[in-house]
């Protein structure tokens, strides 16, 4: 894959299945999702890199009212999804769907949860969509 940072070549390593940042390769800093130059410096020698999937749970909220999107894969208001900030275990953080987690108890949620990337692969042929998501370690 060529080395352009965009939605489109961040969504195709979603596809398969391949969690991907950018990095400066002067100063090392990575980002996700990827950027095609660091805001630090504007430096524009970047590079992708594999995140390892793990982190850690730093923010949540529960969401009740979902988009069609989230609704079709089995959200509702008896089954809210859970949305998260995670901090990967390489530093950057990244906003995702968190499953495996109560959404309708959210008192029983801790932040610093442990957590591993989970690709959940919805539709068929072109219409193939995956959501980045992550769940308990």
């Amino acid at each position: 894959m060529e080395n352009q940072f965009t939605v489109t070549a961040f969504n195709n390593y979603l596809k398969a299945h391949r969690l991907m940042g950018s990095r400066d390769i002067s100063t090392g800093e990575m980002f996700l999702p990827p950027r095609p130059l660091n805001p630090s410096d504007f430096s524009t020698d970047m590079d992708w890199i594999e995140f390892s999937g793990k982190g850690e749970l730093r923010a949540f909220t529960s969401i009740y009212i979902n988009s069609t999107l989230m609704t079709e894969a089995g959200f509702n208001r008896s089954n809210p999804c859970v949305v998260g900030i995670i901090k990967t275990a390489e530093g950057p953080s990244i906003s995702a769907l968190v499953v495996g987690l109560n959404g309708t108890n959210p008192q029983t949620l801790k932040i610093g949860t442990p957590l591993k990337v989970k690709f959940i692969d919805q539709g068929e042929g072109d219409a193939r969509k995956t959501l980045l998501a992550f769940e308990p370690a």
